[in-house]
């Protein structure tokens, strides 16, 4: 077969600041996405075009951000992350409760949840404040990083929302891991975890008591709190090495699965594509996380070096809670599976984090030519 070009393909993604072979692994894995979402959704063309148009928007995110060079992220990041702060104050004080929460802000037009940018602003401070200063980090600059990631995080979980309060500190702490921070301190923090488990265990609301303790016995009590994760596993399992085809899955065809658009939508693509469509998927999903260390590696200075790693780690979190929870080795948290499940706050924050990843790149060969 001959080799065909695009004339100014190579040229235009150039000038739009993408990387090409990141830009193809996500809409390919926004491609999936849509197609699993038809067949979970029950055949709902209007939930897939309300999908689309917040990909529209989400994409659009993506290419603005692309524009502005890492040097301009560092400027702008404190005021990101003091700005996300306040947001988080106010939805404290004056936030709108929604499924027994109070997590957003109501401004008239849409709701907003600010605990999503902290996602993004955590990782930007603590490599801003790392940029500045030697590495390996000392004692006392960790105390200072420690803090940046800690008082978000925790005012998210007094909302509460405890599941993205551990993914804003995990997006931190990936900073803190990839500035080179000795193994012996690594191993203190993990023991100071370890001993703050049963303090966690004892601020923890009912209803995230009861998650942990399904998720050591679904069986317990199968009709209530186990339901979710049961039929998780009989329509992951069910679907054998080849799956049963686009649009056959019982569990989910037949309302047998609940989230199956949302939370749950990984377990209708492994019933529906079995072992096989499953390993295509994840794989796809570790290519993107590999190409994002890749831009990390070939960074230019320590800030986009840690936030290009941090967000490559973190998007890798992601998908592991949410396939960890549909097939029984998580607790059930609201994580959705990135870029897959129906939604639209995370999405944009997601997409936001690639045009980070392709303007740390693209910006990157400018200098350099």
């Amino acid at each position: 077969m001959a080799h065909i070009e695009l004339p100014g393909a190579g040229r235009l993604l150039r000038w739009l600041h993408f990387d090409g072979v990141l830009l193809l692994a996500v809409l390919t894995l926004i491609g999936f996405g849509l197609i699993i979402l038809y067949s979970a959704a029950g055949e709902n063309v209007a939930m897939v075009y309300r999908q689309g148009m917040r990909l529209v928007i989400a994409l659009g995110v993506m290419a603005a951000v692309a524009q502005v060079p890492a040097h301009q992220l560092r400027r702008l990041t404190p005021w990101l992350y003091l700005g996300g702060l306040l947001l988080l104050v106010l939805v404290l004080l004056m936030g709108t409760v929604g499924k027994g929460a109070q997590r957003w802000l109501d401004l008239g037009f849409m709701r907003f949840q600010p605990s999503e940018v902290m996602k993004l602003a955590v990782p930007m401070a603590v490599a801003w404040f790392f940029a500045a200063r030697p590495l390996p980090p000392r004692a006392r600059d960790l105390l200072v990083a420690g803090l940046i990631v800690g008082v978000p995080a925790a005012l998210i979980a007094k909302e509460p929302d405890l599941g993205t309060a551990l993914l804003v500190a995990l997006a931190g702490f990936f900073v803190i891991f990839l500035s080179g921070v000795r193994y012996r301190v690594l191993a203190v923090l993990f023991g100071l975890a370890l001993a703050a488990l049963p303090v966690l265990w004892h601020f923890m609301h009912g209803y995230q008591r009861d998650r942990v303790l399904t998720f050591l016995n679904p069986e317990r009590d199968p009709l209530g709190a186990g339901y979710h994760i049961i039929q998780s596993m009989i329509a992951v399992g069910s679907g054998g090495i080849y799956g049963k085809g686009w649009l056959n899955g019982t569990q989910a065809q037949l309302d047998f699965l609940p989230e199956r658009s949302t939370d749950f939508i990984f377990s209708v693509f492994g019933e529906e594509f079995g072992l096989l469509g499953a390993g295509v998927l994840l794989a796809l999903y570790v290519f993107i996380v590999l190409r994002g260390l890749h831009i990390a590696l070939k960074a230019q200075d320590t800030y986009a070096r840690l936030l290009a790693g941090s967000l490559s780690l973190t998007f890798s979190v992601y998908v592991f809670v949410n396939v960890g929870m549909v097939i029984g080795l998580l607790p059930v948290v609201g994580v959705p599976l990135p870029l897959v499940s129906y939604g639209g706050t995370s999405m944009v924050t997601l997409l936001a984090a690639f045009g980070m990843l392709m303007s740390i790149h693209s910006h990157r060969r400018l200098v350099a030519h």
